[in-house]
This record gives structure tokens, C-alpha cells and sequence, in this order.
């Protein structure tokens, strides 16, 4: 069975936010640095919902974890 590829464009999709690539690059530059300290699933920036879901899809290793990584590395850089 073949596992579903993501991509930033519909990890969006699925957090309800807007999804076309200068959007995701918006919000990327104006919700980084995260600070070093602070996880991509408890930045102040997401609903509740958000954060549970970029939780639960780290914890368990799931098929959105390669891309809620991503962008993990993406809002922690210090461009």
C-alpha cells in the first residue's frame, strides 16, 4: 500500500490556512525565528486544534510527520 506524499500546499490545507506558495511563504517569514526552545506544536500563533493536530502527526509518526518537520526547520531558521 502506498503511503500519501504531502507537501507544505496541503499541510495548509489541512491546518485551514491559506495555501497558495506565497501565503505559506508569508507566514513562514512572519512567524519565524521560533525560538530554539519552543516546538512547532506549541507556538502561540496556531488554534487548538492546529496544535493537536501537528502533535499528534509528530508523536506517531504518521504520514504528515516528514512535512510538519519541514516546517518545523522552516519557522526555526535563522535566515
Amino acid at each position: 500500500m502506498e503511503l500519501p506524499v504531502h507537501d507544505l500546499t496541503t499541510l495548509f490545507e489541512q491546518l485551514g490556512l491559506d495555501s497558495d506558495p506565497a501565503a505559506i511563504d508569508a507566514f513562514i517569514a512572519s512567524h519565524s525565528p521560533l525560538p530554539d526552545e519552543v516546538k512547532v506544536s506549541e507556538a502561540d500563533f496556531w488554534s487548538p486544534s492546529q496544535k493537536a493536530f501537528l502533535k499528534d502527526e509528530i508523536m506517531e509518526d504518521a504520514d504528515w510527520a516528514p512535512i510538519v518537520d519541514e516546517l518545523n526547520v522552516r519557522l526555526h531558521r535563522h535566515d
